[in-house]
């Protein structure tokens, strides 16, 4: 199917309204799987053009998708991954996690960015960060289209490595999304450490229903998760 490329236009934007220097862009991956973490990558690349073919990752098929991330990770002028765990998305939500995974992102840039463009239309990054939210932006800036073929190819990879530790489950195929060989293993072998155990697909499996935790989403159980060391990285 035929697509507009993305463009530079709203980081001009951000740069002539704003003063910003530098302008990250942000997507994620992995927000709807049963397994693995959430993945944020935050991506800055400049105004230069584009390597031919840059879109959204999900336009692309698998291996055109791995050839254009091993290009992007030469040709951005920096990139940044951050994680939320499994136990991270139970205790604190989905929101909460993506703000914590995005912060991993940008912190862990060379250089903190004056602004940021935000794949949605929600801003779940919050302050102090300077956010623009643009909606497919995956599709329309260069700097998240970028971000958005790393992280997913990076995420998949990660899971790819969980495979041979639990057969049957098919993250090398599904990346821990929903899929039917995921859920027969899930019905015959129950979630595994890598899973969301506070995910509504635990309702649909009587024999390992008990296992399901509560998404405590608050101040108080985030605290004592990090003084037992059981929040962290992937």
């Amino acid at each position: 199917m035929p697509y507009e490329p993305p463009t530079h236009r709203v980081e001009r934007s951000l740069r002539a309204t704003t003063g910003a220097r530098l302008v990250a862009g942000i997507d994620e991956v992995g927000r709807g799987a049963w397994a693995g973490p959430v993945t944020v990558c935050a991506a800055v690349t400049g105004l230069r053009r584009p390597p031919e073919g840059l879109t959204d990752s999900k336009l692309l098929s698998p291996p055109r998708r791995t050839a254009l991330a091993d290009v992007l990770t030469g040709w951005v002028t920096s990139f940044s991954l951050g994680h939320a765990s499994p136990r991270e998305i139970d205790t604190l939500g989905m929101t909460a996690a993506l703000r914590l995974a995005a912060g991993r992102a940008l912190e862990g840039l060379p250089e903190p960015p004056d602004a940021v463009i935000l794949d949605g239309g929600h801003d779940y990054l919050g302050e102090p960060w300077r956010v623009r939210t643009v909606v497919k932006g995956d599709q329309s800036c260069v700097a998240v289209a970028a971000a958005s073929v790393i992280a997913k190819v990076r995420r998949d990879a990660m899971l790819a490595e969980l495979a041979p530790e639990h057969p049957g489950f098919g993250f090398d195929s599904n990346a821990g999304y929903p899929s039917p060989v995921h859920r027969e293993a899930l019905e015959r072998l129950g979630p595994t450490p890598h899973h969301r155990r506070s995910w509504a697909y635990l309702d649909a499996l009587p024999r390992w229903r008990h296992l399901k935790l509560p998404s405590h989403r608050d101040a108080a159980a985030v605290e004592s998760l990090e003084e037992a060391g059981q929040l962290g990285m992937f």
